[in-house]
């Protein structure tokens, strides 16, 4: 029982010097990074104001090691995304903001039925925004080396707008990652899509009206098209050349047109003949994530509204999670 004590004790000095030494370094990194922020055109004044209680959160490099789109199946990723519970919620989601929401679906020529499953999805309808403090999770994403580069960019962004009174830097909680408001948005979505809907001088991503017309103008802008498919789920024939497989989200490779796959789709009489011309892929999201995961089960063919979903979260799970509830939200609608 003693060396139990001792090993315990020793791995608790241990952790607790590990962090210590974490927290030590990220005040070195916050001093420099000061001064890679006035470079660019951030005065001294807002940031001392919006960084002086940021500090290192632990946690969020652990979240950014473990995230469910790296384990999970496919199977029940989505499930657990798209069932009957968020489902019923966004019905009744819509009808309370039924005005505002067909609206926008006219002006920006976004689905409605899109639009409800992203922030489903996303915050479960407003309900859950998260409740980290977003400077503190750029800040200590930037510091940690895995993706320095991007959240460094991220932070000055954030940073920057406000500088330009766009955000109030005292409501910036939302997801370990950065991301903020009813859609989820990081700090360069926010930059280049956000819309003041309201016209108050505010843009305000936990408010419906700046919400969804702000995630609108983000999917119109990026190449949303209304009359597309997202994907199809498909029974590939072993003859398919193993180089059309593709098992990351980074890039999609070796596309065709629809026509060409069809002849390695044993159920392609469920393939709409008109979407022959699109350039579609094929994907397996299973096979380099879940252990022994068969080659070809399961599978899709996507095309273009696919990877524009990528483009809003690059997890080849998360788009078909998107598409499916948004084909689920068709139906009842």
């Amino acid at each position: 029982m003693k060396l139990i004590k001792y090993i315990f004790i020793i791995i608790i000095i241990s952790f607790t010097s590990s962090l210590s030494d974490d927290q030590t370094d990220f005040q070195k990194w916050k001093k420099d990074f000061k001064k890679i922020a006035l470079k660019n055109d951030i005065s001294e004044k807002t940031f001392d104001i919006a960084m002086a209680k940021v500090k290192f959160l632990p946690n969020v490099i652990k979240y950014d090691r473990y995230q469910p789109e790296f384990y999970e199946d496919t199977k029940t990723y989505v499930s657990k995304r798209t069932s009957k519970k968020k489902l019923s919620k966004g019905v009744d989601f819509y009808k309370d903001n039924i005005e505002l929401i067909n609206t926008i679906e006219t002006k920006y020529k976004i689905e409605k039925e899109l639009l409800l499953a992203l922030m489903g999805i996303e915050t479960n309808f407003g309900t859950y925004v998260g409740k980290m403090d977003i400077l503190s999770s750029l800040a200590t994403l930037s510091f940690d080396k895995r993706r320095s580069e991007f959240f460094s960019n991220e932070l000055l962004i954030l940073l920057k707008l406000i500088e330009n009174d766009k955000i109030d830097y005292k409501t910036l909680y939302g997801s370990w990652a950065g991301a903020f408001g009813f859609f989820q948005f990081m700090p360069s979505t926010m930059k280049n899509y956000a819309i003041d809907y309201d016209k108050n001088n505010y843009i305000n991503l936990k408010n419906n009206n700046d919400a969804y017309a702000s995630a609108a103008n983000y999917l119109s802008q990026i190449g949303w098209k209304d009359d597309q498919p997202c994907f199809y789920k498909i029974d590939l024939s072993n003859e398919i050349p193993e180089k059309y497989l593709n098992v990351s989200a980074k890039n999609l490779h070796n596309k065709k047109k629809l026509r060409y796959f069809r002849k390695y789709i044993y159920n392609n009489q469920n393939l709409d003949k008109k979407f022959d011309n699109l350039e579609s892929s094929i994907i397996t999201p299973d096979k380099d994530i879940i252990p022994d995961a068969e080659n070809l089960n399961p599978a899709y063919i996507v095309f273009n509204n696919y990877e524009i979903i990528l483009k809003w979260n690059r997890s080849l799970r998360f788009s078909l999670a998107v598409c499916t509830l948004k084909d689920k939200f068709t139906n009842e609608l």
